[in-house]
């Protein structure tokens, strides 16, 4: 049986991955789901002091206490940044690496670095209208085209982002993961999406790409199909 650990997008927590969790688990996988600090359940510790690296820290430390290893790190969106930094720190530990419709940053590189100009300032506005100059408040699930029957319980459910975490450069210390098999799954079916690139970067550095037709929050939007690929990838 498989080990699963998977990571959160911005300003969501474990509870996006229930259907998923519920399917993997139900087949008889070890399945992990960390909220972030600062987010959701956890967002009495948000404070100006939460970056990237803290969520690094996050999913990096629950691998070494629950002594994890041959781990599928899943890392959705903002979640890819932080799975970048769990493997080059832990390589040793991950079977394989599956990018959610995700962010692939390089070394020296932030989230913002690579986000469209006109998405980065609208965040930095946001920010400074609604969160203090330093939190970044959820984008309305319908700008995602998450399912119809969805968007009300996804906006109830997401919290403020830490704007550090978009902000701080990931650090490497290695080039590419030492890992079995990198995999990237691509959410076809919203508009305006940033992914493309990365998308199109997997393909050519020949990692193993899918793409399902759906919004942008894949787990509850197609969650059998993303089992599915979530299998997959755990049997490469």
């Amino acid at each position: 049986m498989a080990t699963f650990v998977l990571v959160t997008g911005a300003w969501h927590g474990s509870w996006c991955w229930k259907r998923v969790r519920d399917a993997l688990t139900a087949r008889g996988h070890a399945v992990f789901t960390p909220t972030l600090t600062g987010l959701c359940e956890r967002r009495h510790l948000l404070s100006r002091d939460v970056d990237l690296h803290t969520h690094i820290d996050d999913v990096a430390n629950l691998i070494r206490w629950e002594e994890l290893t041959d781990v599928v790190l899943v890392g959705h969106s903002y979640g890819g940044c932080v799975i970048s930094g769990v493997a080059d720190r832990m390589g040793e530990k991950i079977a394989a690496l599956v990018y959610l419709d995700a962010f692939v940053l390089e070394n020296g590189q932030s989230l913002h670095d690579t986000l469209p100009a006109e998405h980065r300032q609208g965040q930095l506005e946001a920010a400074a209208a609604l969160g203090d100059g330093w939190r970044v408040p959820p984008i309305p699930a319908a700008v995602f085209n998450v399912n119809a029957a969805d968007r009300a319980w996804v906006d109830d459910q997401c919290t403020d982002q830490p704007l550090a975490s978009f902000q701080q450069k990931l650090h490497l210390d290695h080039g590419a993961p030492a890992v079995g098999s990198i995999h990237y799954i691509y959410a076809a079916g919203w508009e305006g999406t940033p992914f493309t690139g990365f998308y199109e970067s997997a393909k050519a550095r020949g990692w193993s790409t899918q793409e399902i037709a759906c919004g942008h929050d894949i787990m509850l939007d197609r969650p059998e199909e993303l089992t599915a690929a979530l299998l997959q990838a755990a049997a490469h």
